[in-house]
């Protein structure tokens, strides 16, 4: 089977698409024929190795894992043993483990949903990493009808997902993205757009109930401002340094908590078929669409990744295999 390989860390130029063999599922995995593939920006941290902590993980000198991607959707071409709640044909979606930027991958039925009808291969590759972020991260914030929300990112991969989830959860919605991307998120349902290439959204007078974090570009005293008395503030992201990455950006988020009386979290995703479901029924139903900006067949996934690097993140970027 086809797959995109790099065997050293470094930039797009790494990556091939080459021939590799197909895995055989294991007890309690399926093997998924992967129809969608959505890039996320894990996979460029990935693919280059930083910050350089993470190597600890994936391989000091070289990747352990050569395959990239982890957001699929697909059918399922093989059960493996123990597997009872899917069958071959069933047409799914879910998390893969650093391996799904290929035409197969095998991947653990607990991990896995059924994709509506009405949701595309397309959609359904979007939701298991940002979508579920999104849900994640207003679910910590305890978003409600009448709660007044902020999304610093709100025209991202996962930003895009929390506008429009917050509005269906009944929550007012401030979103802070670029010029080029204030109509996007307006039409996506934010009630307010702060465009911070023209004013420092820190500075606003308002205050929330709570604030997401997808960018890490402020001080955190500069973001609790924007709190109300009993708010809630979640880091979900942060580009921090070569070596450590977020982690200390994400330390003094946790290390503050105790001494203020605003709520702050640090939001650690983790997929899961309930979560997939849920997202997926929103789809289905009409209350969020998820924005792709633009697809690539699998064969230019070096192109695909290129763009996601090269300029600010409108939504997803999705593989074709």
């Amino acid at each position: 089977m086809k797959a995109i390989v790099y065997q050293e860390y470094g930039s797009p130029d790494v990556v091939r698409h080459a021939d590799v063999d197909r895995p055989a599922p294991a007890a309690g995995e399926v093997l998924v024929r992967v129809r969608a593939a959505a890039l996320n920006h894990a996979d460029l941290l990935t693919l280059r190795g930083t910050p350089l902590l993470l190597r600890l993980v994936f391989g000091v000198r070289r990747p352990k894992a050569t395959v990239l991607g982890r957001a699929v959707a697909g059918t399922v071409a093989e059960i493996g043993p123990d597997v009872k709640d899917l069958q071959v044909g069933d047409e799914v979606f879910g998390e893969a483990a650093q391996c799904g930027f290929a035409e197969y991958v095998a991947i653990p039925a607990k991990r896995l949903a059924r994709k509506p009808e009405q949701v595309t291969f397309e959609q359904a590759a979007t939701l298991p990493v940002a979508g579920v972020t999104a849900l994640q991260a207003l679910r910590l914030g305890a978003a409600r009808p009448g709660t007044t929300v902020l999304v610093n990112g709100a025209s991202g991969g996962v930003g895009t997902f929390t506008v429009q989830l917050a509005k269906a959860l009944g929550a007012e919605v401030t979103g802070v993205c670029s010029t080029r991307n204030a109509e996007m998120v307006r039409s996506l349902g934010a009630d307010h757009v702060i465009d911070y290439t023209r004013e420092d959204f820190t500075r606003d007078t308002r205050r929330f109930d709570v604030l997401i974090d997808m960018v890490g570009n402020h001080p955190i005293s500069a973001l609790r401002r924007l709190l109300a008395p009993s708010g809630i503030y979640i880091a979900s992201n942060s580009a921090g340094g070569p070596v450590l990455g977020p982690i200390p950006r994400l330390l003094a988020t946790v290390a503050q908590t105790p001494f203020v009386r605003q709520r702050l979290r640090v939001l650690t995703s983790r997929s899961n078929a309930e979560d997939l479901r849920t997202l997926a029924g929103f789809v289905s139903d009409g209350k969020v669409t998820p924005v792709i900006e633009r697809t690539y067949p699998l064969s230019e996934t070096a192109d695909a990744l290129r763009l996601l690097e090269r300029e600010h993140a409108r939504g997803k970027i999705v593989l074709l295999a």
